[in-house]
């Protein structure tokens, strides 16, 4: 099967204005969440659905290529349904989140396989075990509890699962809670099926678009993997970002 990774790219982040552009690095943030994807064995081309010409210009700017979609996508899913439908004809879609430069190209890789290990899967993601209380705890940790067999059960930004006498143990090496990690492998067909759905009640509740899947009855496999690296939302995040990536160039300089 072919698999194609698109990117959303939305230009109108509260809390980091003009996210995709950002560029202390020398490379804009959309560009290295390209690079990342492009490093992906199993995906056979990359691209960038944005809502500004800004952001297509600056990822042909690295010879990227860009499609600009409308603007009042309620999702990313909604955004990726559009350049499925356009312009795409690829098997597979993965929806790579435009903030997560450090991703590793083996989570795109992994979505891809869940996919063609099971036929009756349409879509897919990923999760990692919680190793704190405080992640367990927090509505931006979206956490997910799935079955024996891999199928999610549930996705909310609640603490669980709920673990009536006690909470759970964080350092087991058999975790009890699992963290999503926004990383989506849909069917073509499903995709623009799931896009054509209203947005469902649990979604519109817990604000997780997942769970419009879900709530109406379809399969979505999970996948574990132990290494994660997740979005930048803060301009805090981004300054991490930047001295972590001038740290790997300098180290590189060196050697």
């Amino acid at each position: 099967m072919t698999a194609f990774c698109v990117i959303p790219a939305r230009i109108g982040s509260t809390r980091l204005p003009e996210k995709p552009l950002l560029n202390q690095t020398g490379k804009f943030l959309v560009e290295h969440v390209y690079e990342q994807a492009q490093k992906a064995r199993r995906a056979d081309g990359v691209g960038v659905a944005t809502d500004d010409r800004r952001v297509v210009e600056a990822v042909e700017s690295f010879q990227g290529r860009a499609w600009l979609t409308r603007s009042d996508h309620a999702s990313g899913t909604d955004r990726i349904a559009e350049v499925a439908r356009r312009w795409i004809q690829a098997d597979i879609l993965v929806n790579v989140q435009g903030d997560e430069p450090e991703l590793a190209p083996d989570a795109i890789d992994r979505v891809i396989e869940l996919l063609d290990d099971d036929p009756q899967a349409v879509m897919a993601t990923l999760a990692t075990p919680i190793r704190q209380r405080d992640a367990w705890q927090d509505p931006a940790c979206v956490k997910v509890v799935f079955d024996v067999a891999g199928n999610a059960l549930y996705f909310s930004r609640s603490p669980m699962p709920f673990v009536r006498d006690r909470e759970p143990d964080f350092a087991t090496p058999a975790p009890t809670a699992y963290q999503h990690v926004g990383i989506y492998a849909y069917r073509r067909d499903f995709l623009l099926r799931l896009a054509a759905l209203p947005p469902s009640r649990l979604e519109q509740l817990e604000k997780l678009e997942q769970l419009r899947a879900l709530e109406n009855g379809f399969r979505i496999k999970v996948g574990v993997v132990d290494d994660v690296a997740f979005g930048i939302d803060t301009p805090d995040d981004y300054q991490r970002f930047v001295a972590r990536y001038r740290e790997k160039q300098a180290a590189s300089t060196r050697s």
